[in-house]
């Protein structure tokens, strides 16, 4: 939409007009058409300003928005705000918060939730979850949350849980870390130093579109294979034992009755 108005433009972009006048003082959006004492604004004041909103979404601070869009006068808005939509979801919408009663988190691990002292503030800590009331709380991650009260559920203990969920939780964000790292330096910086010709933003989008997708099955698939190792061996481990046990039946007699 073109020739907005002040008004028009604030309820374009879900913004309160007083909100529109303060980013134009700031600079971040340029000054409108004027028609006599009425200002006209177009579709780039539009763009620039659900790029200011999305930022502010994210966390950033409204002198860092100041400060970013400043520095970045070459990138025009509308490829950020394409580049923001593909990384803002690289893996589909993630779970939803889920809203759920102690006593059915507690059915879930076969546990009294009241009994287990500290484990809420454990989960809590984790950003995990929040609590509600004293007799709700939501999960932010309630896959994460609803597999571990499963692995309680078949015996495993809650600190072998806790010590589990701490290596996870650290390992891929290290392995995040590093991906994103190796992406930024083989795929983004590259462009960057060519000077972002126009012609190749639809290839570096589709590039960080399916990058990302890419780094979860490498994570997913080298599991899967470490983990068959590791349960592989295990059982060796154990069977040998059983062997140690059982005098008369060797492991080669198990194994080969099996």
């Amino acid at each position: 939409m073109s020739d907005m108005t002040i008004d028009q433009l604030a309820a374009s972009v879900g913004m309160t007009v007083r909100n529109v006048r303060a980013y134009s003082s700031r600079g971040l959006i340029p000054p409108p058409r004027l028609v006599g004492r009425t200002g006209y604004y177009g579709e780039h004041h539009e763009r620039r300003l659900r790029l200011v909103r999305d930022l502010l979404d994210r966390g950033y601070t409204l002198s860092a928005v100041e400060k970013a869009l400043g520095d970045s006068t070459v990138v025009p808005d509308a490829h950020v705000l394409d580049l923001l939509s593909v990384l803002s979801d690289p893996l589909g919408d993630p779970p939803a918060p889920e809203v759920i009663d102690l006593e059915s988190l507690g059915h879930l691990a076969h546990i009294e939730v009241d009994r287990e002292h500290g484990l809420l503030d454990l989960l809590e800590e984790r950003g995990l979850l929040e609590r509600v009331d004293d007799d709700t709380v939501r999960l932010l991650q309630p896959q994460l949350v609803r597999a571990g009260a499963q692995a309680m559920a078949l015996g495993v203990s809650r600190d072998a849980i806790s010590t589990l969920l701490d290596e996870v939780l650290e390992g891929t964000a290290q392995l995040a870390d590093h991906f994103v790292e190796a992406a930024r330096d083989d795929v983004w910086r590259p462009f960057r130093d060519a000077g972002m010709p126009e012609e190749r933003w639809p290839e570096i989008l589709q590039s960080f579109q399916s990058l990302l997708p890419i780094a979860s099955q490498v994570v997913v698939s080298a599991f899967r294979d470490r983990l068959g190792r590791a349960i592989e061996q295990t059982l060796g481990e154990e069977l040998e034992a059983l062997g140690d046990k059982a005098p008369g039946i060797s492991l080669g007699e198990v194994r080969a009755e099996g």
